[in-house]
């Protein structure tokens, strides 16, 4: 699993077990949503405040 952070359009460096805790954390959230398939290749979100 691949997660990519970008804050303010910079990149910010995250090392693969901050990954996996976002990216399942994520994915286990999405996969409960309705019409959303639990072997989804990709989910985006973007927040803004």
């Amino acid at each position: 699993m691949e997660v990519i952070l970008t804050v303010d359009g910079k990149n910010i460096e995250i090392n693969h077990f901050v990954q996996d805790i976002l990216g399942n954390t994520l994915v286990g959230a999405v996969t409960t949503l309705h019409g959303v398939d639990e072997d989804c290749k990709e989910v985006l979100i973007k927040v803004k405040q």
